[in-house]
């Protein structure tokens, strides 16, 4: 791992009207809209389910992580976030974050201990970290055979 601070760079550009494209050095460009519900097409990611998304993705890497140090295996973890944007005294922000984790496990597994790994990776998680909003987890292990 490379010495902190790091740093990241990404960069959008648009025209007055249409999609916008995101870039990041030596990715593939990203094209986003506003959402449905900001008048947008709806049918491209938007920095609403970017967010959402950056949130999931690294929850799973982070329980990744989790699960290797503790020498849990596991077969699939899928991760579901809702983010709540309301608007509190004439601010419109993100007031919540519901992820809903579902974690398979190889039988003979202590569920327990799954569940414990879950709430683990969640608190470590430094996206949801970062954000204002409370963070809320929801986690269910399933065990195979």
């Amino acid at each position: 791992m490379k010495e902190f601070p790091h740093h990241y760079l990404a960069a959008s550009r648009a025209g007055a009207e249409g999609d916008v494209t995101v870039t990041s050095p030596g990715l593939p460009d990203l094209t986003s809209d506003s959402p449905a519900e900001f008048g947008g097409s709806g049918v491209r990611w938007s920095p609403e389910t970017l967010l959402c998304g950056a949130v999931a993705d690294y929850f799973l890497l982070t329980f990744r992580a989790v699960a290797r140090a503790s020498k849990l295996p596991f077969a699939e973890l899928t991760c579901d976030v809702t983010g709540r944007l309301d608007k509190v005294e004439r601010t419109t922000s993100f007031t919540s974050f519901e992820l809903r984790a579902r974690l398979t496990v190889p039988a003979g597994t202590d569920e327990a201990r799954a569940h414990s790994l879950l709430e683990k990776a969640e608190r470590a998680c430094l996206i949801s970290r970062s954000l204002s909003g409370s963070v809320a987890l929801v986690a269910e292990v399933v065990t195979l055979g």
